[in-house]
């Protein structure tokens, strides 16, 4: 044979690596992650398998802590990690894709790897998760003004069709029958809620997901219970979501009438639950949520908990829910959901109770339980007053664009992901009551209303507050700085920002407009405008902007919390992270969760926007070594 092979052209050398790849194609064929319908259950590796998960999103936690995360959530009992794959992370321009820092999946799956954690992906490719346009990039509404997302709209497939062929690619080798530990993906989220019911949309998704998972993988969906007749996909398993409330018996009954056999999969199990601002922080009681889980393992099922790491949504990543008629609720920039593990990564009480009842049905992982982090407090920083988005200096710095259209144009129109938009247009001469009535039909979402500079109100989606009187004589200029607070995750695929419709004062509609936009997502032109400041200061406009830098001393870093108490609303950035949105005013979340992995040994910067309240020149921001998230 040796001979033989040398007279072919094959060295000692090629021999070895061909023995090698297929000694490794041997081992990969004897792995396998099926379903046994008959028996009910998974088979790992020919062997029945039941997991108990925990959904822990990558993209809401900095990468230097996925590794405690992952470890604590194995320390737990639990056997999977569950997390979404959010489209908007890795694309957030079109064709520009990023998959490092916050968006390196590839890591994460192989760290969860290495905690001896099997992984469950949701690409989606909408997810919801109370995130920004419910994980969709923003861009689609750009390119495709009336597209119809969650349907079979052809241009809508193409993108999906276009993001596939670059994620899956990078999923297929982390699959279980590649000796990966990816044993699920799902197709879609909760669907059977969406009002377009389009099976063959659901038929073109499994297509395609298959095509790359094949049989490689499990392939799921899952609804709520009542959900079932719209959401599920034949050949694919159906999974349910539900919480603490109600017998799980009648659940599982609802899920046989479309599902006869096959393993019993609570995909999404609520210990906590999501809150938005103006509300009092959600809290679900520790002993039903143990009590429950308790019932489904006994029953034989699997469980996921979602969440059981929440994390944070940084900058602009929260989503916001459509509350009804009227009705518009934003998402807190905390993701802490009161979950088993806090927002910092931490355990909490609930965390140990669920541990003991897990412990009750799998076998011990003999890892140590993790302690509580440290956090500090820093001395207080006092900030620096700089000028307004409305001077001439912030146009020419911050600025992204200026343009002109006879009537508003909103944030998608404008390619803009998120931030403010400044609308400015004339006052006509020929209206002379006073006050005179300012309009703004569909403003999405929050408008802060100046005239000539000079600062007049708030007109907000939220509130239903869309109208408001203007002083005869205040100026011959209207300005509204309009923020998007977050597009709808749930229920509603388009929620466009901007302005959206007619502005009138006292019935007149008022035309010729210049738009500047802001995005706020490139920080090296907030560092700009800071260098470059004249020192001139407009104290009666709203959306100041503030500076301060201060110094950690000691090389033990840790995490710590921002607090803006004193203040209004606005947006922070630390050494140019941006933590997210801040609003004590409405509450419940007080503090912003600051990462010890954005701060360094010796000076920091931190830069505040504050949208509304005319804080003083030298107020003081405090830095705390504990969360206030229900100061409501």
């Amino acid at each position: 044979m040796l001979t033989s092979s040398r007279r072919k052209g094959l060295g000692m050398k090629q021999i070895c690596i061909l023995i090698l790849v297929a000694l490794v194609a041997a081992t990969y064929a004897e792995r396998s992650f099926k379903i046994d319908y008959e028996r009910d259950t998974f088979l790992m590796d020919g062997k029945p398998f039941r997991f108990v998960s925990g959904a822990f999103h990558y993209f809401r936690a900095l990468p230097g802590s996925w590794r405690q995360i992952l470890r604590s959530i194995r320390a737990a009992g639990l056997n999977v990690v569950e997390t979404y794959i959010e489209w908007s992370t890795h694309e957030p321009t079109e064709g520009q894709y990023t998959w490092d820092g916050i968006a390196n999946l590839e890591q994460f799956i192989q760290i969860a790897q290495e905690e001896d954690l099997y992984v469950i992906l949701r690409p989606g490719p909408y997810i919801c998760a109370e995130r920004d346009m419910g994980g969709f990039p923003y861009w689609l509404h750009t390119k495709y003004p009336n597209i119809k997302l969650r349907t079979y709209d052809l241009d809508y497939l193409r993108e999906v069709e276009k993001w596939y062929s670059v994620l899956m690619p990078r999923i297929q080798n982390h699959l279980y029958q590649r000796g990966g530990p990816v044993i699920m993906v799902s197709i879609e989220n909760e669907y059977g809620s969406f009002s377009a019911c389009d099976g063959r949309y659901l038929s073109f998704l499994k297509n395609l997901t298959e095509s790359y998972i094949r049989n490689e993988a499990v392939l799921f969906t899952n609804d709520g219970p009542d959900q079932l007749a719209c959401g599920r996909i034949p050949g694919v398993l159906a999974t349910l979501d539900f919480g603490a409330v109600g017998n799980p018996d009648n659940y599982w009954q609802k899920l046989r009438k479309y599902q006869p056999k096959g393993p019993l999969v609570n995909a999404e199990f609520y210990p906590g639950w999501l809150t938005h601002w103006m509300e009092p922080l959600a809290r679900v009681a520790t002993g039903p949520v143990v009590s429950q889980l308790r019932k489904m393992l006994q029953q034989g099922a699997n469980v996921n908990f979602y969440m059981f790491h929440g994390g944070t949504n940084f900058a602009f990543t929260s989503g916001a829910n459509d509350g009804g008629p009227g009705r518009f609720n934003t998402d807190i920039t905390s993701y802490d959901y009161d979950a088993p593990l806090d927002e910092a990564g931490d355990p909490t009480s609930k965390y140990f109770a669920i541990r003991d009842a897990v412990l009750e049905f799998l076998p011990d992982p003999g890892v140590p339980v993790p302690g509580r982090l440290p956090k500090m407090s820093l001395p207080p920083v006092q900030m620096n007053r700089l000028g307004t988005l409305l001077s001439e200096q912030a146009r020419q710095t911050l600025a992204k664009y200026s343009l002109s259209s006879q009537r508003p144009l909103g944030f998608e129109a404008l390619n803009q992901h998120s931030g403010l938009i400044l609308y400015e247009t004339q006052i006509p001469g020929y209206l002379h009551s006073d006050p005179m009535t300012l309009r703004v039909d569909m403003l999405h979402d929050r408008a802060y209303v100046h005239v000539d500079n000079k600062f007049a109100g708030i007109l907000s989606r939220e509130t239903a507050t869309y109208t408001l009187p203007i002083r005869l004589g205040s100026g011959s200029k209207l300005q509204l700085v309009v923020e998007n607070q977050g597009r709808i995750n749930y229920g509603i695929a388009n929620d466009k920002k901007g302005i959206l419709g007619a502005v009138t004062l006292n019935g007149n509609e008022l035309l010729n407009w210049s738009m500047t936009g802001f995005p706020l997502e490139d920080y090296s032109l907030l560092e700009k405008y800071i260098d470059q400041f004249s020192g001139s200061e407009d104290t009666t406009s709203s959306v100041k902007i503030y500076h301060a830098e201060f110094d950690i001393s000691s090389s033990n870093i840790y995490d710590t919390y921002f607090d803006p108490r004193g203040w209004g609303k606005g947006v922070v950035f630390i050494n140019g992270f941006n933590l997210g949105r801040y609003w004590p005013l409405a509450g419940p979340q007080i503090t912003l969760y600051v990462p010890r992995h954005i701060l360094r040994q010796g000076k920091n910067t931190i830069v505040v926007l504050e949208y509304e309240t005319d804080v003083p020149q030298g107020t003081v921001i405090n830095f705390r070594d504990q969360a206030i998230l229900d100061g409501r």
